[in-house]
């Protein structure tokens, strides 16, 4: 156990996974003697030293192979006294290199080959390491079947990294032809990978006892299902339905509720309240709009006898006298929540909405904040980025995770790729949804002028727009009073010039219309959010990509599909994972082997076989 984690220590790394990934060799050095003399093999030969002469850059060494009676040349260009000193006519060397014939004299010549003092084995040739002989004294010293089979690895996957580890003279020459490692191999890889990837999540897995065990209110649940007037869908009963066994558990339960944009996630998390009830329920939203607006939707739907209130930024200190007094079921607030110092002790359920939009610091100090002598609240986090099948497959193994996928009313959205010459169609668009008294929003890639960016900015488009039309809203992320201009434009305008601040949360009956400039620019999930926001309350909506690229397949493939999660599908394929696990980066490829877009199978193995070999409890993430 001490060698272990001796070898562990020397190589930087903290488990024997963790090796096999950072220490994967890119390539393979064959170090054993030639078995035959022909052009293109590489290997060692033993040569005996004839001559040597130097011509102007070029070193020519004169020698003969010991083992196969044939004369070569070994050449040096732009060589140095040290190359020159290292060969001595009639000594005999070890030599490793590449066999070629020249084309000028049909001579065998090996070209700066190199002088072996140890051979008869392969290297291994790792990225971006000084001293590869140590590395792989270290590794094959850590590496055995035993040692494999103790980390979780079958039988059949840890032989085949023993040969990428310990390989073959046939297996480098496999390696060699394909430039990579034939498929099983590599489908090992995958699999150690993502094997890895959970025991990191499992790491950070803590199960702690619910604050409150709340009731079994399945009667009040029936009386506020049937006050609503709509029917929900089938999936948001399914989530509603898992809720309620998580909040009656005296385990704190953590459940991720994903949705589609549209899928009808407020009456979700309303129940939630309802099935909370009489104990307290804190919700936090990412804005001031969103939390009014989900402020709003509680009056409205929930039963006469909850009591709720709000809490904004700036408006903790004039409700501090009554906010948390014992009448109130349900606050709803934006991070101005964490920064009330009130007693949380009551509240039995913490709800994030539109999650992806907090850090996990705060996440985690709003469940902190409402935790008592050790034991947490049950936590829900509602999302509205779809995640792909696969990723939700990796994380539902330590994670609760619920998806809604059905729409409670179909959206019909029209979506268009569109270029400059074409923008004649928008403009007669948007000339005819303003008549019927509905919104346009138009989408800028940035606020100010960039000579990087080849579109207009919000500032410099203003002007077309509020010199054709009347009632033009324009806001950014940098605009102090975006959330008031929002709502004005919500119950006023008729077009609102904006950045991608728009994507979450904000509920516009009457939009129609949103212009996208440089759509290349986005990701195809921030483009579906922003597409999400017409169509809300199934009106006929249009989405218009206007690009200056004359072809762009991932666009045109964006919009022939509504399917959010497909689309996450989609995305993985063009932008990569990211951290999507852990919430780091949002794209980009975290994973070197796996692929979210296409190795499911492969995940869903591993999964199986975590399962099978740890003692998983359904608990929930410190973080």
């Amino acid at each position: 156990m001490q060698e272990t984690n001796d070898l562990l220590k020397t190589l930087n790394v903290k488990s024997l996974l963790e090796a096999l990934l950072v220490y994967t060799p890119k390539g393979y050095k064959d170090l054993n003697l030639l078995e035959r003399f022909e052009t293109g093999l590489s290997g060692v030969l033993e040569v005996g030293i004839l001559d040597k002469r130097n011509y102007a850059k070029v070193l020519k060494i004169f020698a003969y192979s010991k083992r196969f009676y044939k004369n070569l040349e070994l050449v040096f260009f732009n060589y140095s006294a040290f190359h020159y000193n290292q060969f001595k006519t009639g000594e005999s060397l070890f030599i490793y290199g590449k066999l070629e014939q020249s084309s000028f004299n049909q001579a065998y010549i090996i070209n700066t080959p190199k002088i072996l003092t140890e051979f008869g084995k392969i290297s291994l040739i790792f990225k971006k390491v000084k001293n590869h002989k140590k590395i792989q004294e270290n590794l094959q010293k850590l590496i055995s079947l035993e040692n494999l089979k103790k980390e979780g690895i079958k039988e059949n996957i840890a032989h085949l990294l023993l040969e990428i580890f310990f390989p073959t003279p046939h297996f480098v020459k496999d390696f060699e032809t394909n430039k990579n490692f034939p498929s099983q191999h590599l489908n090992a890889l995958k699999y150690i990978e993502m094997l890895f990837y959970m025991k990191n999540l499992e790491c950070k897995k803590l199960q702690f006892g619910a604050k409150i065990a709340c009731p079994n209110n399945s009667e009040r649940l029936k009386a506020f299902i049937a006050s609503l007037p709509f029917k929900l869908t089938h999936d948001q009963q399914n989530a509603i339905k898992e809720i309620q066994n998580d909040l009656t558990s005296s385990i704190a339960c953590k459940r991720l509720i994903i949705g589609d944009v549209g899928c009808g996630k407020t009456m979700v998390i309303l129940a939630s309240m309802v099935l909370a009830y009489p104990n307290k329920t804190l919700l936090m939203a990412p804005t001031s709009i969103l939390a009014k607006q989900l402020y709003n939707e509680a009056l409205k739907f929930l039963p006469p006898y909850f009591e709720v209130e709000l809490l904004l930024g700036g408006s903790h200190k004039k409700r501090s006298n009554h906010l948390f007094e014992t009448i109130t079921h349900v606050v709803i607030g934006t991070q101005a929540l964490l920064f009330d110092k009130r007693d949380l002790n009551e509240f039995a359920l913490v709800i994030t909405d539109e999650q992806h939009r907090f850090g996990t610091k705060q996440r985690y100090q709003l469940e902190k904040m409402a935790s008592s002598k050790g034991n947490k609240p049950h936590s829900l986090q509602f999302s509205a980025t779809p995640i792909p099948r696969t990723l939700s497959l990796a994380k539902s193994a330590f994670v609760k995770t619920t998806m809604i996928r059905e729409i409670p009313y179909p959206k019909e959205i029209e979506t268009l790729v569109l270029h400059k010459r074409d923008f004649k169609i928008v403009m007669e668009k948007i000339s005819e949804e303003i008549a019927k008294n509905h919104q346009v929003i138009v989408v800028y890639p940035l606020v100010n002028e960039s000579e990087k960016i080849p579109y207009l900015s919000l500032s410099e488009g203003a002007s077309f727009w509020q010199k054709r039309f009347k009632n033009v809203y324009t806001t950014s992320g940098q605009d102090k009073n975006k959330e008031e201009v929002i709502e004005e434009f919500r119950e006023l305008g008729s077009i609102l010039l904006a950045t991608t601040l728009i994507e979450v949360g904000i509920s516009l009956p009457r939009l129609s219309v949103i212009v996208i400039l440089a759509p290349e620019r986005l990701g195809l999930a921030t483009l579906h959010q922003l597409r999400g926001r017409v169509s809300r309350n199934g009106l006929k909506g249009y989405c218009f990509l206007c690009t200056i690229q004359e072809e762009n397949e991932r666009l045109e493939k964006f919009a022939d599909e509504l399917d959010g999660f497909k689309i996450a599908e989609l995305d993985l394929q063009y932008r990569k994972s990211g951290d999507l696990l852990q919430g780091g980066e949002q794209s980009g490829n975290s994973f070197e082997y796996i692929d979210l877009a296409r190795d499911e199978s492969i995940i869903a193995e591993v999964k199986q076989d975590f399962l099978k070999n740890a003692s998983v409890s359904h608990g929930t993430f410190e973080n």
